[in-house]
This record gives structure tokens, sequence and C-alpha cells, in this order.
């Protein structure tokens, strides 16, 4: 671990010790010599990006940096994992806040239990399952399956961050949903949610907190 580094510690750039609290750990960290260089060598790649930069116009210039946001998007997108993990702590933590994220939009708070049930065993094969995406080892979003034999798939628990909005993690949990429930026989999901949305059709359950019922073909 160290050999790499016997170059910039002879020069006096860094130090290396090992670890307080393993001693196998061999821990680098720069002198003040070494920031100094440090800061020297970010100023030339500052100096370098602007010269870059100079023949373009403010415009041109405001375009590379919205494409280089959504680059930096697109990468990030790329690293979001979807899992089925019904019991694992990045599901709990999931649905903490998907019902918090309810209680603070429902006037009269949001009770689950005076929903229909999608705990437990509920979302476990065969009853369902519940799909959680994480980024960067932390769950950013989640969506569940419920089935009952001989009726539609039934989607709930859909839920992303805030931070995570913008990534088509929604529409990635509700496309691998959907075909997960058309590899389990389904050939029609349905969804029930509450009033903020406009469109409806017909109830096809007594969910207490569902205001508009969607259907869909698989």
């Amino acid at each position: 671990m160290s050999r790499p580094l016997r170059s910039p510690e002879a020069a006096g750039l860094v130090t290396v010790a090992a670890s307080d609290d393993d001693r196998r750990v061999r821990v680098a960290e720069l002198t003040k010599a070494g920031l100094r260089e440090r800061a020297e060598l970010d100023d030339r790649a500052d100096q370098a990006a602007a010269s870059l930069l100079e023949p373009l116009d403010a415009n041109q210039r405001r375009r590379l940096v919205t494409a280089m946001k959504e680059v930096d998007r697109m990468l990030t997108a790329a690293l979001v994992t979807i899992t089925p993990v019904p019991d694992h702590e990045h599901a709990r933590y999931c649905g903490d806040f998907y019902f918090a994220a309810f209680d603070r939009r429902f006037e009269q708070g949001f009770d689950p239990a005076r929903g229909i049930s999608a705990e437990g065993d509920r979302l476990r094969q065969p009853a369902g399952l519940l799909l959680v995406a994480d980024l960067r080892g932390s769950p950013v979003g989640c969506g569940a399956l419920r089935f009952t034999p001989g009726e539609p798939a039934q989607l709930t628990r859909m839920w992303v961050t805030d931070e995570a909005r913008g990534l088509g993690i929604g529409r990635r949990l509700l496309g691998e949903l959907e075909s997960r429930a058309a590899a389990n026989g389904c050939d029609t999901a349905r969804l029930e949610t509450s009033q903020s949305l406009t469109e409806a059709i017909e109830p096809f359950n007594d969910e207490y907190h569902a205001h508009h019922w969607f259907t869909k073909r698989l």
C-alpha cells in the first residue's frame, strides 16, 4: 500500500503511518508542502480549463454546463440498482418514509391500519413482492406488487426520494413491476391513489385512502 507513495513521501509531500484503529492499514496524509503542491496543481487545472473554454461565447458555455449536468445525471441514474428485498433494512427505511410522506399530504393524517395491508407476508412471493432502488448503497425508492389469484396485480408503495427525482427511477420501478407481474401470469395491473391526481376509473377495491383508481393492460 505504501510503495506507490514512497516517491512523494521522500519528497516531503506526504507522511505515511499505521492506522490507530488497525495497524495493518497505512494512512497517508498531505504535509504542508503537499497541500501547497495540490493547490498549485488545482490552479494549473483551472487555468487549463479556462484556456480551453476561452473561444466559447456565453451562450455556448451555458450549453456546455447544461450538457455536463445532463451527463452527470445520466451517469448517476446508471448507478441505480433495483432488487427485491422485502425484509432488508432498506425496505423498512423506504416504508417509513413512504408513510411519512403520505402523512404530510393527508389532511387528517395517514393511518396505515385503515388501509389495505401491504405488510409482512403480503409483499413476499407468492403473495407479492417489494422492489427497492438503491443509489451508492442508499435506498432512494421503492415499489411493490400484491397478487390475488384470478385478479389483476395490485401496484402499491410507489415512492422515490425528493433528492433522486428526475433520474427516471419511478419509470424503472414501474417497468420492473409490470414485467414481474406479467411473469407471474397477470395480464393487468391496477393502482389506486389519492386525489392529487385527476383521472380515474371505477373503484376496484375499498382502500380507505384512495380517491382514484387506474388499470393498465400488460
